[in-house]
């Protein structure tokens, strides 16, 4: 088994947990895993990474809604707080924010019951993620947003290895630039693969499972 080890910042509770191996998810297989399940569920931590990411929205742009992917919830509820703080500039006028989870249906189309509609619905909508790669789930959160009626403002994520989804900018704290040698394969195409290194874990939004 890999070793895990820490990518720090000058803020103690801003880190990225990560571990270099053979790894296969839903969309690819890649060479790190990124571990960020303190950070979606320690306090502490969510607390940490929405300031980091306040920053790109506190006072340019309106958020209604933000739309948690990966089980980002702890994280959401954290940027609406800071985003409706009274100590800070805020360009929404009611002075509140609604932290909502999309439904999954077949095939990874999402879905928004009649009752999270109207929350979605001529609304700005701020996308949040654990971490956006192949940008696939991302996309499909752009699509489901603006069928619902919705606005896109922003898409943020504490590692992505992409810029933009779709014309919309992507804000991380963590970039591939941080693990030097961070790699991508679609699946049929990963030397990893053909080197006959087998896959060390399943990973996904849930976690880790090593095989």
């Amino acid at each position: 088994m890999s070793r895990e080890y820490k990518i720090r910042t000058k803020n103690k509770n801003v880190f990225l947990r990560v571990k270099k191996g053979h790894f296969a998810t839903m969309h690819c297989h890649t060479n790190y895993y990124i571990d960020v399940t303190t950070q979606k569920t320690r306090l502490s931590e969510a607390e940490a990474v929405a300031k980091e990411m306040v920053a790109a929205y506190r006072a340019s742009t309106i958020v209604d809604t933000i739309i948690c992917l990966d089980g980002t919830e702890v994280i959401g509820a954290s940027i609406a707080r800071e985003l409706t703080a009274d100590n800070f500039v805020n360009m929404n006028a009611h002075q509140t924010i609604y932290v909502v989870s999309p439904e999954f249906i077949g095939g990874g189309q999402m879905i928004f019951r009649d009752n999270l509609i109207p929350m979605v619905h001529n609304k700005h909508v701020l996308i949040l993620a654990a971490s956006v790669t192949t940008g696939k789930t991302a996309l499909a959160a752009v699509d489901a947003i603006k069928y619902y009626g919705g606005i896109v403002v922003g898409i943020s994520a504490i590692f992505a290895t992409v810029e933009e989804c779709d014309g919309h900018p992507v804000h991380s704290i963590f970039d591939p630039n941080d693990l030097g040698d961070y790699q991508s394969y679609k699946p049929h195409r990963c030397p990893i693969c053909q080197r006959g290194e087998k896959i060390e874990a399943l990973v996904n939004s849930y976690g880790y499972s090593a095989l």
